[in-house]
């Protein structure tokens, strides 16, 4: 009768910063410099195709290979947090980024259903219609070779289409 005064507040978490860094911090590798600009990472769409163009570089090079096993969890955070905002972007919606943990003792909608989510990792979260969305878990199973779709254009376009 009174289940809501078990719910605990939830804890924003504003990965816009983070996401930014997909074009504001890149390496020096020529490709990177020509592709990762704040002028192709507009967080439209379309833009999704160079951070797809991105993610199979790094998967398939020996270089890249090396980058991802040694600072996996920034590849996932940034490519993550960008991803989402498009997501965020082309929803209209009221989802937010809120700190996984806050929203797993808030929502029912996790419960144990994502026992393999680390606990640290941001989701989209709309309080309004009680809806979970998980790019970074998304990008670990694309980047590990585990997910269900061929690449995050994919992804972001059935989000989008499944939460409008």
């Amino acid at each position: 009768m009174f289940g809501f005064l078990n719910r605990t507040k939830l804890i924003k978490d504003d990965l816009k910063g983070m996401a930014k860094l997909m074009y504001q911090d890149v390496s020096n590798d020529s490709w990177d410099q020509e592709n990762l600009t704040k002028r192709n990472l507009d967080f439209t769409i379309e833009s999704i195709r160079y951070i797809d163009m991105y993610a199979n570089r790094l998967m398939n090079s020996e270089i890249g290979n090396e980058l991802l096993n040694k600072h996996f969890d920034n590849f996932v955070v940034r490519i993550g947090a960008y991803i989402g905002e498009v997501i965020k972007n082309n929803i209209k919606q009221d989802f937010y980024w809120y700190e996984f943990g806050s929203v797993y003792n808030h929502s029912s909608k996790l419960d144990g259903v994502y026992s393999s989510i680390q606990t640290q990792q941001s989701v989209l979260y709309s309080k309004n219609r009680d809806t979970v969305l998980l790019p970074l878990f998304e990008v670990v199973q694309f980047l590990e070779g585990n997910s269900t779709y061929t690449n995050f254009l994919t992804y972001v376009e059935e989000m989008i289409r499944l939460n409008s």
